[in-house]
């Protein structure tokens, strides 16, 4: 799967990584839901840090598309509220 981090560029994330982003993108529909900016910034964090550390960086010459698009660690939490809904963004 291809995962683009807007403003920093893709990763390329194996399956395992992407169960494992998934659960972390439901906490933070749960937290927008619930409307705790804090907990979400911490999630927001730690999912990009993930796909960062555990993802294999795509260099710029190559163009590929992206099947999910994460927004930047400092998406407003108002920004947020339209993102993290329904299945959020990395669909099960």
């Amino acid at each position: 799967m291809i995962i683009r981090i807007m403003g920093e560029g893709q990763y390329r994330a194996p399956e395992a990584l992407c169960d494992e982003l998934n659960q972390i993108d439901n906490k933070i529909v749960a937290l927008v839901a619930e409307g705790n900016a804090e907990e979400f910034r911490t999630e927001l964090v730690k999912l990009i840090s993930e796909i960062k550390e555990k993802g294999e960086a795509i260099g710029a010459e190559e163009i590929l598309e992206s099947d999910i698009i994460v927004p930047p660690e400092d998406l407003s939490f108002e920004e947020a509220k339209a993102i993290f809904t329904g299945a959020g963004i990395i669909e099960d």
